[in-house]
């Protein structure tokens, strides 16, 4: 800045009357002679105010404006990503609305200044309608905006996420649920079919065993069907023995018609009572016989009694049963349960 020389001093002149003294009008003996002082724009002393300068063109102080604007927003910026970088409470920085800063070193008239503060540059219409009057803060905003999106949307990612896998457990515990239900419901429906089928087996074989009865009484089962030995002919027993005492009296299984009535070799005095399927009845051993060919018996009708004859080595009845007339037998104990009766 350009600055002011002092004015000369007026040389020093001797006074010519001398011996006079300071007065108005009077002329003192100590000063002169005074020469004449023309001012000039060198020796004026400067008006207090504002200085100017020449206005200088195309670079020097006219480009430091707008260095100093590219300084203040990148300082403003970095300033708020730094604060939602760390995540510290944002420093507040606040930049003066100042005018064009050439107009301070311009010899023209001064402008009003600038119609955009340093301040809003790089703002938004968005940051503007929101208030947001910070550059830096509206930065911030925008970055904290976008965080607390990610943030959503990971949150509401993971919810569904969690919630899938509710759904799915749920769906997998009802169908574990429902099929141990049908499990349950199948055993409880086969024990119940199970049951249904005893209770009418029993209740069969209780009508049955009013319709047939056992041949003899007070015994004791002393052969069985198939037993191996060498006191039968076969090599095996082919029917089943009741042990009872002599002259025990021996009853017609069921209804039937008397076949055959008299002695037979090794099975000694027989009768046969054949019922109205073709099932033959052989009652062998018997001391004696109480019906004939031909006769129709009913259940529990006496047809003899128990002996030792024939092919016997004791008291007893042998019973044989033959189905559908054939020659070989059927287990006789088989045959009696199946009718409802328990020798």
């Amino acid at each position: 800045m350009a600055s002011n020389r002092p004015a000369p001093e007026a040389p020093f002149m001797p006074s010519q009357r001398d011996g006079e003294t300071f007065g108005y009008g009077r002329v003192r003996d100590d000063e002169g002679p005074f020469e004449e002082w023309n001012p000039t724009a060198e020796s004026i002393r400067p008006v207090r105010g504002r200085h100017r300068v020449s206005k200088q063109r195309g670079g020097g102080l006219a480009r430091s404006s707008t260095v100093l604007g590219v300084g203040v927003i990148a300082a403003v910026g970095a300033g708020g990503m730094a604060s939602a970088q760390t995540g510290k409470p944002p420093v507040s920085i606040s930049v003066p609305d100042l005018p064009n800063v050439g107009s301070l070193i311009s010899d023209e008239e001064e402008p009003a200044g600038s119609a955009t503060p340093l301040s809003t540059i790089g703002m938004t219409a968005a940051d503007t309608e929101q208030g947001t009057a910070d550059a830096g803060e509206a930065l911030r905003a925008r970055i904290m905006a976008q965080v607390e999106q990610q943030q959503d949307q990971a949150e509401s990612k993971a919810a569904a996420e969690a919630l899938a896998a509710a759904e799915k457990e749920a769906a997998e515990a009802a169908a574990k649920a429902e099929k141990e239900a049908k499990a349950e419901a199948a055993a409880a429906k086969k024990k119940a079919e199970e049951e249904a089928r005893e209770k009418a087996e029993a209740e069969r074989l209780a009508a049955l065993a009013k319709q047939y009865a056992l041949p003899t009484s007070s015994y004791t089962l002393s052969s069985t069907f198939g037993q191996a030995g060498a006191y039968w002919s076969s090599g095996y027993h082919t029917g089943l023995d009741f042990a009872a005492p002599s002259g025990t009296l021996i009853k017609a299984v069921h209804t039937g018609t008397i076949t055959f009535a008299g002695w037979d070799g090794s099975y000694g005095y027989k009768t046969v009572l054949t019922l109205d399927d073709g099932t033959e009845i052989w009652y062998a051993h018997q001391s004696s016989i109480n019906v004939s060919v031909g006769q129709q018996v009913n259940t529990g009708d006496v047809i003899g009694r128990v002996g030792s004859t024939g092919n016997s080595t004791g008291a007893h009845l042998h019973l044989e049963v033959h189905s559908g007339g054939s020659s070989a037998g059927i287990d006789p104990l088989a045959w009696l349960r199946s009718k409802g009766l328990n020798p």
